[in-house]
């Protein structure tokens, strides 16, 4: 891992066994709790990220959405890629 950063966490006494006796029983080494750790905020964030999207956009007709969607890929392919961009 590069660019890491130390992080100080207090979880019960219950969390901390709970999830050292799982990593000891996958057979995890040193360097697990960090990396478990680092995949569940991902996952979280990422949940979150897509709950509040997902409220954000709770009003507009799925066919326009569609179309946001579509459009904004577009215009993205067409920036990163502009020998490749399929016109409309």
């Amino acid at each position: 891992m590069e660019n890491v950063v130390r992080w100080s966490l207090v979880v019960s006494k219950e969390t901390d066994i709970s999830l050292r006796t799982y990593l000891a029983r996958l057979g995890l080494k040193k360097g697990s709790l960090s990396k478990f750790v680092e995949e569940a905020v991902r996952w979280r964030v990422l949940d979150r990220v897509v709950t509040e999207t997902k409220a954000a956009n709770a009003g507009i007709a799925p066919s326009e959405l569609d179309g946001i969607i579509s459009e904004e890929v577009h215009s993205v392919r067409r920036d990163r890629f502009p020998r490749h961009a399929r016109r409309p």
